[in-house]
């Protein structure tokens, strides 16, 4: 039996692959530019056709092992298929097709973030990085992040962030507070109401001893009671008498310097006066010298 390649060269076979190729239409260009295209159908193949293009070029470009020259071509390739689908996306819309560019793909970094490229032309979408590219020197680092700078707090920051719950208003709501200070609070009751309850067992035992006219006994209790209020008036006492010595210190007034009499006074005065008088005079010597010159140098003149 023959093989398959031995059948693929016979005269029935060629015969019938060559009028298969003559049926076919001519193969067809995808035009130059975008604007020539006047059908919809047409125009939306052709945006196919770049699509297909792109998905190969993005796979072959996943492979690091392809050399960094051969990466940066292939980076380039894609970068100028995305701007002609970008041209036939927009056709499309002009002959009243459906707008695709809405749901566009966006960059990502290595980490698959959305990261912003920017664009200087402003026309379409920014150059961008597929695959092993990214990884290249001087393209790796514009994708890392700056390193986050600490910043300090201001006094406004630190007091915007304070509300009642730092005050401690807010304690009472988880209930815990509520059990820990119940029990503390039974205690301080019971022992308010043993201490009252002691002080008017002492008082009765007073009144008893007065209405029998009986001499009455001082307790153990009533004796620490008792001792405690006369400390309590001993130290009122030290109190007065503390106070009523500095009052009498404030009231004592040290001279340091001696003062005059009434006699050393007077004469102080008599003095004043006396050189008073005598200015006065000088000066209106003065002044009458002061004319009498004046007058007789106006008499030469």
């Amino acid at each position: 039996m023959a093989r398959n390649e031995e059948k693929a060269q016979s005269m029935l076979n060629r015969f019938i692959t060559m009028k298969a190729e003559e049926k076919k239409k001519p193969k067809e260009r995808r035009p130059f530019l975008a604007s020539e295209c006047r059908d919809l159908a047409d125009a939306d193949k052709w945006r196919q056709q770049i699509m297909r293009e792109i998905g190969r070029k993005v796979a072959e470009i996943q492979n690091e092992g392809l050399g960094e020259h051969r990466l940066r071509d292939l980076n380039d390739e894609i970068n100028k298929l995305i701007r002609e689908k970008v041209h036939w996306e927009r056709r499309i819309v002009e002959l009243g097709g459906h707008n695709y560019s809405r749901y566009s793909a966006k960059m990502t970094d290595l980490e698959g973030n959305i990261v912003d490229v920017p664009n200087p032309s402003g026309r379409g979408p920014g150059y961008r990085y597929f695959g092993a590219a990214k990884k290249l020197p001087g393209v790796k680092e514009l994708f890392e992040k700056p390193p986050e700078l600490r910043k300090r707090r201001s006094r406004y920051d630190i007091y915007k962030r304070i509300d009642a719950s730092y005050y401690g208003y807010r304690d009472d709501e988880d209930g815990i507070l509520e059990k820990v200070e119940g029990e503390a609070e039974e205690n301080m009751r019971a022992e308010a109401v043993a201490e009252w309850m002691r002080m008017e067992e002492i008082k009765k035992e007073a009144r008893k001893a007065v209405k029998s006219g009986e001499v009455a006994e001082v307790g153990g209790a009533a004796k620490t009671i008792l001792y405690e209020e006369e400390e309590d008036v001993v130290e009122e006492e030290r109190m007065k008498e503390r106070e009523l010595e500095e009052k009498e210190k404030e009231k004592e007034f040290v001279v340091h310097v001696p003062l005059p009499d009434e006699k050393e006074i007077e004469k102080m005065v008599l003095e004043k006066k006396k050189k008073d008088l005598l200015s006065k005079y000088a000066s209106e010597n003065l002044l009458e010298e002061q004319i009498e010159a004046k007058a007789m140098l106006n008499i030469h003149r």
